[in-house]
């Protein structure tokens, strides 16, 4: 397994970013990792896109998902079925935060040992992004704006009611909520005890991601079912 993840994930990705390095970027290992993190997004965007997609027509969905959870709360069967339909009527998947989870975790650890065994090893002469920043180092600047990114993202997939105000006593809203902000702590305390090369990857990425939310939310702010 270690073989094949150096050989098809690792030593590409190292590959990629070694040749932005030296033919791309100027020498500059921080403009490196930002254009390696767009080509990343760029060509994981369709997972990226449905996953985020999905994740917010679900939040749009809340109400009615509820209400057939309370109408079907002693039939669980009857219960699933009631929601695989309303799923499949908007053509939603319920798990596919789980998969994208599973896609960027062996390209996070990749980039992790780049990040640390690169820079520690000598691979690239400079180190620093724009002459300035040590990204061998930790920058809290990069971590507290890569979660910033985060939280702002997050806060605009939290469905507002008609008067304004974010859903009140709905559990499911309840722990958006609350992940609206232990996403962003966690951010903070990892990305905190690691390299600033990390740190950039993520605050750019993070940025990606609030981009295509920002296009997310207005291709499906018409037509999706509000809470009566």
């Amino acid at each position: 397994m270690t073989a094949l993840f150096q050989a098809y994930i690792y030593e590409p990705i190292l590959s990629v970013l070694v040749f932005l390095y030296s033919r791309l970027s100027f020498g500059d290992l921080g403009v490196s990792i930002i254009e390696l993190t767009i080509l990343i997004r760029v060509i994981l965007l369709p997972i990226f896109y449905k996953s985020t997609k999905d994740q917010t027509i679900l939040q749009r969905l809340q109400p009615h998902i509820k209400k057939i959870q309370l109408d079907h709360k002693d039939d669980k069967e009857r219960q699933a079925k009631e929601l695989m339909a309303l799923y499949q009527k908007h053509r939603v998947n319920p798990f596919t935060g789980f998969f994208l989870l599973l896609i960027q975790l062996p390209v996070f650890i990749a980039l992790f040992q780049i990040f640390t065994k690169g820079i520690a090893g000598g691979i690239f002469s400079d180190r620093t992004f724009l002459g300035i920043l040590n990204l061998g180092g930790k920058s809290w600047m990069l971590v507290i704006l890569a979660a910033a990114l985060q939280f702002v993202q997050g806060k605009m997939m939290i469905v507002k009611k008609a008067g304004g105000s974010a859903q009140g006593k709905d559990p499911a809203a309840s722990i958006q909520k609350t992940m609206l902000f232990v996403g962003p702590l966690l951010t903070i305390v990892i990305l905190g005890n690691l390299p600033a090369a990390i740190g950039l990857y993520w605050l750019v990425s993070n940025a990606f991601s609030l981009v295509q939310q920002i296009y997310i939310n207005k291709k499906i702010e018409a037509g999706m079912p509000q809470e009566s």
